[in-house]
């Protein structure tokens, strides 16, 4: 009976532990997607310690190549969000990322300053 308590009790442990810490995106992820401004390509470099994400976005906007390090990176079991500050054509844009970590893929969600934004999925880089 002990015994099978202290089963139940060290799976919840380390079902919390995975909830409280990332999942581990640690890498390069890929994107392309369609916006206001034409067809965007990014790189995400992450790297993750704990519950901080940190790292860069390497954007490609119509040939014009940025890299930006990335602000207020968290992850939560799967869910991960950062800030992009970006110059773009002079405008300094901060750009709010939400994703859902699963597997391979992350689905993103961002705001590009008070404007509308785009819906997009990243994919490991192989």
């Amino acid at each position: 009976m002990f015994l099978r308590r202290g089963a139940v009790v060290a799976v919840m442990v380390l079902g919390c532990l995975i909830c409280v810490y990332g999942a581990d995106i640690t890498g390069k992820w890929t994107a392309e997607f369609d916006s206001q401004v034409g067809v965007q390509k990014y790189t995400f470099e992450f790297k993750v310690d704990g519950t901080k994400l940190a790292g860069r976005a390497i954007s490609n906007i119509g040939g014009s190549e940025a890299k930006t390090d990335l602000q207020e990176g968290t992850i939560k079991g799967d869910d991960v969000s950062f800030v992009e500050n970006l110059n773009y054509q002079g405008m300094e844009l901060r750009i709010s990322y939400k994703g859902k970590v699963s597997g391979n893929e992350i689905k993103f969600s961002r705001t590009v300053g008070d404007a509308g934004g785009e819906e997009f999925v990243a994919k490991r880089a192989q």
